[in-house]
């Protein structure tokens, strides 16, 4: 089993930690929340660190699914420079955004392998705000839910060709469906960006493609039939495109494969077995999401930290000894809708998600980087869900995350020395 983080010791450890990086760091960098070297070349991996350009790349980012839908209206795109302005100057430097919005309104693909080139116009626009900011991206393929589509849509589609489904989770399993998801992966990836004139699989502004935005299967929730889909689909990612990461786009459920740590869940299965779906070859690295607000609603706030910082360490843990890969934990956040919410009930609690992720970077690597949900910028109310955060209207939590910006940067700085020392 793979060895846990040991709470005896951690204070010690940690103020050892940070006197060991104040020590190393201080005479040759000041952190500096718009201080982003090295950005050229693409990220890739080696052993449990990301690397860029042969040197270690811990990053703090950020989520905004809206940016291409945004994006589509001409008038609205000042919005999507904001944020990635605001974002880059709290030394932001990788979002996970959607590169895709099937069927209904202001679709991308508007029925299978028909796209609206607006859309695509409108993410090419995303792609090149993020490259001008010296931000990274990671683009989502597809979404779980229905919400821009999701594989509810795929299944629609197939059932509007004449296919026969037992339920959307045919979209897993079924040949046709799984091509028109294939035909997806390779619209995206072979775009020729109208602006920077690169195709996207080209582009290092891209680090990481995603498979889907937190599979899930009620069909079968041992996580065999996410596993085979993974399997066939990074593959087939591969094939395409070997520049770029790719990742599932798990929130980190425990399947079957190893009983023991199901008990890590929050009480129940989704279909997905983070163990078997992330050893799969040509998966780079693991993603956690981590919600215990919802997953654990009722709970006092205690209660649901101590959560957090269990699943961080177990998939910390899993990621650095038994699938020896990189992990990121790629949302979290605290919702305006929590009882009891404030802004600083939001900062402390992203202080202590900082902390953990600071301390279990420290300790062994593994955790390269956070993606906090998520950020916008003002007049974005119909897309307000309550984990919004305007760092132009919140300072308090604009300096929290310039300082674990800060923080992560001065790592790469740590590894960099320890790496040649």
């Amino acid at each position: 089993m793979a060895r846990e983080v040991s709470r005896v010791g951690y204070n010690n450890l940690r103020s050892f930690s940070f006197a060991i990086v104040l020590l190393l760091l201080a005479p040759v960098y000041e952190a500096r929340p718009d201080d982003q070297t090295n950005y050229g070349g693409f990220v890739r991996t080696r052993g449990t660190h990301f690397v860029l350009n042969g040197s270690p790349f811990y990053f703090n980012g950020f989520n905004a699914y809206w940016m291409m839908h945004v994006a589509a209206q001409p008038s609205e795109r000042s919005k999507v420079t904001q944020v990635f302005h605001d974002a880059a100057k709290a030394g932001l430097t990788v979002c996970r955004t959607w590169a895709f919005s099937d069927g209904g309104d202001e679709a991308l693909q508007i029925s299978p392998g028909v796209y609206d080139e607006r859309l695509f116009k409108a993410l090419d626009f995303v792609v090149a705000e993020a490259r001008k900011y010296e931000i990274r991206l990671i683009l989502s393929f597809v979404n779980n839910y229905n919400d821009f589509g999701g594989r509810a849509q795929y299944a629609q589609w197939g059932r509007n060709a004449g296919i026969q489904t037992n339920s959307d989770d045919d979209f897993y399993t079924h040949p046709t469906l799984k091509q028109y998801y294939k035909n997806h992966v390779k619209r995206v990836i072979t775009r020729f960006n109208t602006i920077t004139r690169t195709v996207y699989r080209d582009d290092s502004t891209i680090m990481a493609w995603e498979l889907m935005n937190e599979p899930r299967c009620q069909a079968d929730y041992s996580g065999r039939t996410v596993n085979a889909w993974v399997q066939e689909m990074a593959g087939y990612v591969k094939s395409i495109d070997n520049k770029h990461l790719l990742e599932v786009g798990m929130e980190g459920f425990y399947g079957d494969s190893v009983p023991a740590r199901k008990q890590f869940n929050p009480g129940y299965q989704v279909g997905t077995d983070f163990i078997t779906n992330n050893l799969i070859k040509d998966i780079d690295f693991s993603t956690i999401h981590a919600y215990p607000d919802i997953w654990l609603s009722g709970k006092d706030d205690r209660t649901q930290m101590a959560f957090m910082r269990r699943w961080l360490e177990s998939h910390w843990a899993d990621s650095r000894k038994t699938l020896r890969k990189p992990m990121v934990v790629a949302e979290f956040g605290k919702s305006s809708k929590d009882p009891g919410y404030s802004i600083y009930a939001r900062d402390s609690y992203m202080k202590a998600v900082y902390g953990t992720i600071d301390y279990l970077a420290k300790y062994g690597g593994t955790v390269g980087g956070s993606l906090v949900w998520q950020l916008m910028a003002p007049g974005m109310e119909p897309y307000h869900d309550g984990y919004e955060i305007i760092l132009s209207e919140n300072p308090s939590t604009d300096e929290v995350i310039s300082r674990q910006s800060s923080q992560m940067a001065g790592m790469s700085r740590l590894m960099m020395v320890m790496t040649n020392a």
